[in-house]
C-alpha cells in the first residue's frame, strides 16, 4: 500500500519515453479489470522470452509509469505494478510481479520485485498470493 504522491513529487520523464509508458499504463488499466486467474494468464504469457529485470530497470519502469499516470501514482497499485512489469517487458526484461494480502488490518496489494527485493514499496508484510517471476532458463 503506497502513499499517494503529490504532482511535484512525481518523477519527470522525457518526451521520448512517454509513449511507451503511456501504452503500458493503458494496457495495464484494461488487464487490471480481469479476474485474477486471467491476469495471471496474461502476465505469464507476457513474460515469455524475457530476462530477469534488474532493480534499476524495475525502478525506472515504475518511475516512468507514475510519471505519466496520476492514478498509478496514487492508490492504483494493481495497474501500477502491471504497467511497470509490461514496460520492463517492452525492454526485454521481466521483474517478479506479486500480489498479496495481510490479515490485520486487512489489505491487499500488488507490487514488483527485482534482485530479490520490492521496488519502492514501504515496509509492509504481505502474504504473497500470486507471484509471477521471470521465466526460468530458456523462456
Amino acid at each position: 500500500m503506497s502513499v499517494p504522491m503529490l504532482p511535484a513529487e512525481r518523477p519527470r520523464l522525457s518526451w521520448r519515453r512517454r509513449p511507451s509508458a503511456m501504452a503500458a499504463v493503458a494496457a495495464a488499466r484494461l488487464i487490471a479489470r480481469l479476474p485474477p486467474a486471467r491476469i495471471r494468464a496474461v502476465l505469464e504469457l507476457a513474460r515469455r522470452g524475457a530476462v530477469p529485470a534488474t532493480a534499476d530497470q524495475a525502478k525506472r519502469a515504475r518511475d516512468a509509469v507514475i510519471a505519466v499516470s496520476l492514478f498509478c501514482a496514487g492508490q492504483g497499485c494493481l495497474p501500477r505494478s502491471i504497467a511497470a512489469a509490461l514496460l520492463c517487458r517492452l525492454h526485454g526484461a521481466w521483474p517478479t510481479w506479486c500480489t498479496g494480502v495481510r490479515v490485520h488490518p486487512f489489505a491487499a496489494h500488488a507490487w514488483i520485485e527485482a534482485d530479490g527485493r520490492p521496488i519502492d514499496e514501504p515496509p509492509a508484510r504481505f502474504h504473497p498470493t500470486i507471484v509471477i517471476p521471470p521465466p526460468a532458463g530458456d523462456g
